[in-house]
């Protein structure tokens, strides 16, 4: 059986903890579309040193290498924007062309993972599973998270406006509040993919994947057509 060893690394702490169980459940859903049987071994997470971003991905790339004998390697960054074109031109693009440039000896298979806005807005991809994990049954206009995860200028913000207004009324004892960081985690193991999918930036973190798998040697052109 063919195996794949992913290394990954995040913006912040908080971020590990969803994007973990996504990234890991994404490349096995895409193992699927592979020739023959893979394996996709637990992920690998590798902090981050100080520097710009482009010595930080060198960096990782090249610690993926000589401490993990990593086979793809995801960099996570948020947009913090209303599209990710910033994003790639100014970081995830010259980064990864210097990574592919390197002499060493790197990982050079890389996958970007750029939420739009910020990876908040992947918590809110579905929003029933958001409330159930909050405890409310109010409605999305209620919580105020009716519109599209993408269009919030700060969906942290909204979480934790829909947390607020979520435990208002509730008992005084009862009242407490639910910080959003134990959110992270059990969405993140929780969410459907196909709820994700509705957002184009997991739409293009899932085609990267793909690329990635077809790097490797795993995935061909055939295969994938007639899969899908």
């Amino acid at each position: 059986m063919k195996q794949v060893i992913i290394g990954f690394t995040t913006d912040g702490p908080t971020d590990i903890r969803f994007l973990e169980s996504i990234i890991q459940r994404t490349f096995e859903d895409i193992a699927f579309e592979c020739d023959g049987d893979v394996m996709v071994l637990p992920l690998q997470y590798i902090e981050r040193e100080p520097g710009s971003f482009i010595e930080m991905v060198q960096t990782c790339a090249y610690k993926a290498i000589i401490d993990y004998s990593i086979m793809v390697l995801c960099i996570h960054t948020d947009a913090e924007a209303a599209n990710d074109h910033r994003a790639f031109e100014f970081k995830i693009t010259p980064a990864f062309e210097s990574v592919q440039q390197s002499e060493e000896d790197v990982c050079k298979n890389l996958v970007a993972v750029v939420p739009v806005r910020m990876t908040e807005a992947w918590l809110l991809a579905d929003k029933d599973l958001l409330k159930a994990e909050i405890g409310t049954s109010k409605s999305d206009n209620d919580l105020k998270i009716h519109r599209a995860p993408e269009t919030f200028a700060d969906p942290k913000a909204a979480i934790e406006e829909a947390i607020r207004i979520a435990r208002a009324d509730l008992p005084a004892r009862r009242r407490h509040q639910l910080p959003i960081a134990e959110l992270y985690q059990p969405i993140g193991q929780k969410i459907q993919l196909e709820k994700l999918e509705r957002l184009a930036a997991y739409q293009k973190f899932k085609e990267a994947v793909r690329q990635a798998y077809r790097k490797l040697n795993y995935l061909h052109e055939e295969h994938e057509t007639a899969i899908r």
